[in-house]
């Protein structure tokens, strides 16, 4: 996993709540076997009609966002079924933050673990940025080791975050990297055992 301190992105507002992880990730498109090719099917029933057709109509398809790296939404997000490929899709699309009142539990943690940084923020902020980032173009600066936001302009917007992940995020450890700090241990133990 990337280890990632901060992360200066556009921001691409998603004015929805309730966003399940099939509107994410649309469940046939979960036939590949890597974590890799998932991000041209994101949000697919939104961003394509039924001849695969980009809609004008849904804002993902304008090319202001086409660099956004940053996704601020409404509340519950990733809600729905617990498939990992939500979080897969995202990152593979080049989203990198997600910004929401609230996610769904499993959503929030297989983030995490996937190196997608789920950041909670109380709905007036988000429904202030939602509303910049629709009016012109919004970047913000998400910083973990100060565990702050900063927009254009200097404000800067506390979050907290488990300090678990955070580390984790920070030093680009996933679950294997930490079992492999353990390495000695777990090759002791084997040797013992025999």
């Amino acid at each position: 996993m990337e280890a990632i301190k901060q992360h200066k992105g556009l921001v691409y507002p998603l004015d929805r709540t309730n966003v399940d992880t099939d509107q994410i990730i649309p469940k046939q498109f979960l036939k590949r076997i890597e974590r890799t090719g998932f991000g041209q099917f994101l949000f697919y029933h939104w961003r394509f009609d039924d001849d695969g057709n980009k809609r004008d109509s849904f804002n993902l398809n304008n090319p202001k966002y086409e660099h956004a790296s940053i996704l601020v939404t409404g509340e519950n997000f990733g809600c729905g079924s617990s498939r990992e490929h939500a979080p897969w899709s995202l990152l593979d699309f080049g989203f990198k933050v997600i910004i929401a009142p609230s996610f769904a539990d499993i959503f929030y943690n297989n983030s995490f673990k996937n190196g997608l940084i789920p950041i909670k923020v109380d709905e007036e902020q988000v429904n202030t940025w939602l509303k910049q980032a629709e009016e012109s173009e919004l970047t913000l600066t998400v910083d973990l080791e100060s565990k702050l936001i900063l927009d254009q302009k200097g404000q800067e917007i506390k979050f907290e975050i488990p300090e678990y992940h955070r580390q984790n995020l920070i030093n680009g450890w996933d679950e294997i990297a930490l079992t492999l700090q353990l390495e000695e241990k777990i090759s002791n133990y084997e040797q013992t055992r025999l």
